[in-house]
C-alpha cells in the first residue's frame, strides 16, 4: 500500500506542475484573471495533498492501519472532487458552456475529503503500529523464558 500511495504521489506531482505551468503562461489567453485564479487554486491544493499523499506512503511503513489507508484514499479523492471540479469550472469558462455552473457544488464535497484525511492521519497516530506491537510482543516473549 505504501508504494501504492507514493506512486501516486509522483503521478500527482508531476500532473501539478503541468497544470501549474499551463495555467501560468497559457491560460490567460483563454480566460479572465478570476478563472486564472480559481484555476490556480485547484492546482494549489493539488500540490499541497500530493504532498499529503507522499507522507501517508512514507509513514504508512511506520504506522499501517486502516486509517491510515482512509488518509490516503480520502487525499487523492479530495484532489479530484475539489481541484477537479475548479480545473471543470475554468473549462467551462473558456468554452463559455452554459448549464454547468452547479458544477461547483463539488468543490466542498472535496475540501471535506481533505479534512477528513487530515483527521484520519491525526487519529491514526496515536495507534501503534504493527513493528510495535511484534516489538512489544518479542520483549514478552524474552522475558516470558527468562
Amino acid at each position: 500500500m505504501s508504494k501504492r500511495f507514493i506512486r501516486y504521489a509522483a503521478i500527482l506531482g508531476a500532473l501539478s506542475v503541468a497544470l501549474g505551468a499551463f495555467g501560468a503562461h497559457a491560460l490567460k489567453k483563454f480566460v479572465e484573471a478570476d478563472a486564472v485564479a480559481t484555476f490556480d487554486t485547484g492546482v494549489r491544493y493539488q500540490f499541497y495533498h500530493t504532498f499529503a499523499v507522499l507522507v501517508v506512503g512514507i509513514l504508512y511503513r511506520r504506522m499501517p492501519g486502516k486509517l491510515m489507508e482512509w488518509a490516503g484514499i480520502l487525499f487523492i479523492s479530495g484532489i479530484v472532487l475539489f481541484s477537479g471540479s475548479l480545473y471543470l469550472l475554468t473549462y467551462l469558462n473558456a468554452t463559455e458552456t452554459v448549464g454547468l455552473n452547479g458544477i461547483g457544488a463539488i468543490t466542498p464535497l472535496g475540501g471535506l475529503c481533505f479534512i477528513a484525511g487530515w483527521i484520519c492521519l491525526f487519529i491514526q497516530s496515536f495507534k501503534p503500529g504493527e513493528h510495535l506491537q511484534r516489538s512489544r510482543k518479542s520483549e514478552r516473549s524474552e522475558v516470558d523464558e527468562a
